[in-house]
């Protein structure tokens, strides 16, 4: 054997063995985050996808925990079932509280360390816009965030990782300014909203919709800060200033706060009540700590079935509402909208997922968000659509608007017949 020939065998020898080193070291992760021994998605199994989200199971906004518990909850059930495709989900939820500066470690840990396939519903505007750089800097899919800011939709090709759920708050906030021009054509509107770009879109979909007149009717603009105490000086400064029509842009909290401070101030506005806080946990609340006079025909703005309605009682989406929550969330109150908004989303998920097929990648997962025609979700109003292509990444953009009733029975919110087309 030549010189050359013995570093041919010897060459062809390191390379077999470097070969065999990168095989093992591969199926060694594969193990734990792959689907196949060709294919390297981080997060999945052959039996599991893993996901997360961070949401505030604590702190001022800790109203919304019920989100991510319906959505376990609703999860717990598809695993019953056998999972989406075989795969099981698993869902790792992390309390950030509702604070920025909580969420960015918590999405980074989420992706580095625990190594999801996806973000899941993360809750809150102020908490995905601090999150969306680096989730979208690590091309991980972040899917159907849990808040309405017209961000979500608008910004799609800046961040095209990131995509939203719910109606955006600017064509709410538009259908409230139709509404108020309809039925209060001279009112003197006071505004308590947040301040960041949650409270910010509220405004100016209010604004928008009031076109020309909006100057002369918003009499005053209240702020609060998410971590706020109390909003009863804010409140009472709007009803100084002579407002008649309250337009509230906050979290349950404060809603709470807001209609009773109101009430025992004797000020008695027509009251607009943004989608976010109007579950019926929220507005009894309210009644509890004043009065059924300080809510009475508060309206609203609604795309998912009411738990607390008896509309739904033989409706087939709200009896496997009601026996997902006895199954697998028990205790639970199921009068509280935010966990079928939880199970609407995890539909949505499972639905994507569906589409996407048993040998999905995190970009074929993004690619099937973006091109949703999804149609029958049982937790949502009926005829509601949830679709998304092209310049179109706006998935709900259907509503309709209720006023709640005291003399209703039971005492509760009555949905208006028709659909509005938010956009």
């Amino acid at each position: 054997m030549t010189v050359v020939d013995s570093y041919r065998v010897l060459k062809a020898l390191a390379l077999a063995a470097g070969g065999l080193l990168v095989a093992l070291a591969c199926g060694t992760a594969q193990g734990t985050t792959t689907t196949t021994t060709a294919q390297n998605v981080p997060g999945v199994t052959s039996n599991s996808i893993l996901i997360g989200t961070t949401t505030p199971l604590s702190g001022a906004a800790s109203a919304y925990a019920s989100v991510s518990k319906g959505s376990t909850a609703y999860f717990n059930y598809l695993n019953d079932k056998g999972g989406i495709n075989g795969r099981k989900i698993t869902y790792k939820v992390y309390d950030d509280a509702y604070d920025p500066s909580k969420s960015v470690p918590l999405a980074r840990q989420l992706i580095t360390q625990d190594n999801v396939f996806a973000i899941f519903n993360e809750l809150g505007t102020p908490v995905n816009l601090a999150t969306r750089d680096y989730i979208n800097s690590q091309n991980v899919p972040d899917l159907f965030v849990a808040t309405g800011s017209s961000h979500w939709g608008s910004d799609y090709k800046t961040y095209p990782w990131t995509i939203g759920y719910q109606p955006d708050y600017i064509s709410e906030g538009k259908i409230y300014a139709k509404d108020i021009l309809k039925n209060h054509a001279n009112a003197k509107i006071g505004v308590l909203r947040q301040n960041d770009d949650y409270g910010k879109d509220y405004l100016t979909g209010l604004t928008q919709g009031l076109g020309s007149g909006a100057s002369n009717m918003i009499v005053d603009v209240e702020t609060y800060e998410a971590n706020a105490a109390d909003v009863s000086s804010q409140v009472a400064a709007l009803k100084a200033k002579g407002a008649d029509l309250f337009y509230l842009v906050a979290t349950p909290k404060f809603v709470d706060q807001a209609l009773v401070t109101a009430s025992k101030l004797g000020w008695k506005p027509a009251i607009y009540d943004n989608n976010v806080s109007n579950q019926v946990t929220t507005i009894q609340a309210a009644i509890k700590a004043s009065s059924p006079e300080a809510v009475e025909g508060i309206t609203s703005t609604v795309y998912l079935k009411d738990p607390a309605s008896p509309k739904w009682t033989t409706d087939t989406g709200m009896k496997q509402y009601m026996s997902i929550m006895a199954k697998y969330c028990a205790g639970c109150d199921v009068n509280d909208g935010n966990y079928i908004f939880g199970m609407s989303v995890a539909w949505t998920f499972e639905q994507t997922m569906l589409k996407a097929g048993k040998n999905f990648t995190r970009d074929s997962v993004m690619k099937t968000a973006r091109n949703l025609n999804l149609t029958g979700n049982p937790f949502t109003l009926p005829g509601v659509k949830i679709l998304t292509s092209g310049d179109n990444q706006f998935p709900i953009t259907q509503m309709a608007l209720e006023h709640w009733q005291n003399q209703a029975s039971p005492p509760g919110w009555v949905v208006d017949p028709t659909i509005i087309n938010a956009r």
